[in-house]
């Protein structure tokens, strides 16, 4: 008999919460089945397995965090807007590191759920849109986002794992590494030619 009350958003949020407890790759069908209270087989009237809950948790937290950066971001630009934008990314993979961990993974999402959730598309439109603060277009925009994510992504994961060390405090090289981003946007480099694709 499944739980009254029971819909795919609970198991959602229980598989999320239990995510930033333990860590992604250790959450089974059987841990949010005990915090929730039901069998193992009441959960897939909800969700088709784990894969599935998975995809349904990275689209959570995609919703989470663009709403969170977009909040940090309103009526800034330039500096300002990317700061915020960095700051507001770093705070919620310190705050869901589980959650978080979903948005940086290669997950099978239901195209269905996916096309439904605003998350995604919304974190594009933030990205490009705080990028063409700075003068840039296609290909260069592409490019940016890239260097964003893998800078932002990078020195979050390097901080969640301890890879941080030194005496210097990660927030002192943080600011810096943001300093660096700002002067390299503004002073973005020419494309080579032939380098347009």
């Amino acid at each position: 008999m499944v739980r009254a009350g029971l819909t795919a958003e609970r198991v959602t949020i229980a598989g999320a919460e239990l995510a930033d407890e333990v860590g992604l790759d250790q959450v089974t069908m059987s841990q949010v089945a005990r915090r929730l209270g039901v069998k193992d087989a009441s959960l897939y009237t909800h969700v088709r397995g784990l894969e599935d809950l998975r995809g349904r948790i990275a689209l959570l937290a995609a919703d989470e965090k663009t709403i969170r950066i977009a909040e940090a971001t309103a009526g800034r630009s330039g500096k300002d807007a990317l700061v915020a934008f960095a700051d507001a990314w770093r705070a919620y993979a310190h705050e869901h590191p589980g959650r978080y961990m979903a948005t940086q993974l290669p997950l099978q999402i239901d195209p269905e759920l996916a096309a439904k959730a605003p998350g995604p598309r919304r974190a594009v439109e933030l990205t490009y849109g705080m990028l063409r603060g700075y003068g840039l277009a296609e290909p260069d925009l592409t490019d940016a986002v890239r260097l964003l994510r893998s800078t932002f992504h990078g020195f979050v994961a390097l901080e969640a794992a301890g890879g941080f060390a030194h005496q210097r405090s990660p927030q002192h090289s943080w600011v810096r590494a943001l300093d660096a981003l700002h002067s390299l946007l503004q002073h973005w480099p020419p494309l080579s030619e032939g380098d347009s694709s």
